[in-house]
């Protein structure tokens, strides 16, 4: 009897991790498997920035930015509200793990990094909490 109440509570915990994530990320279950394929993977730390990227109230400045291999960019909220930076595509994001690496939510006049870019590629990001919103999506060129 232990043993079942032990995989019962063990499957109820699960579930329940799997709503709030779901419902943190769009609110909806993906109708099947999904795969992330990783663009550019992450060297685990900050490295040097090699571009700075403003966030206002009008959208990310520039929208495009370039960096090399090992390089970080620095994230800037000028902004009134916060911003959750994720990479493309919503609401899974993992294709470029530097930016979910470094960044998380950034709170009105916080200015934080990604983690390094570890290979050439082309990250796409968006604001997770606002993510139809074209003036908060961008791309960053790695080289």
């Amino acid at each position: 009897m232990t043993r079942r109440l032990s995989r019962s509570v063990v499957a109820g915990v699960a579930a329940i991790a799997f709503v709030a994530f779901s419902a943190a990320c769009g609110g909806s279950s993906p109708s099947g498997p999904s795969t992330v394929t990783v663009v550019v993977r992450d060297t685990g730390t900050t490295g040097t920035s090699g571009a700075t990227v403003t966030i206002a109230a009008s959208g990310v400045s520039p929208k495009s930015v370039t960096v090399a291999v090992g390089q970080s960019v620095t994230f800037v909220n000028n902004d009134s509200r916060p911003h959750e930076i994720g990479s493309d595509p919503h609401p899974q994001h993992g294709t470029c793990p530097s930016i979910e690496g470094g960044l998380a939510t950034l709170s009105p006049g916080q200015t934080k990094l990604t983690h390094g870019f570890a290979n050439t590629g082309t990250c796409g990001y968006h604001d997770h909490l606002d993510n139809t919103n074209t003036a908060f999506q961008g791309s960053i060129v790695v080289q």
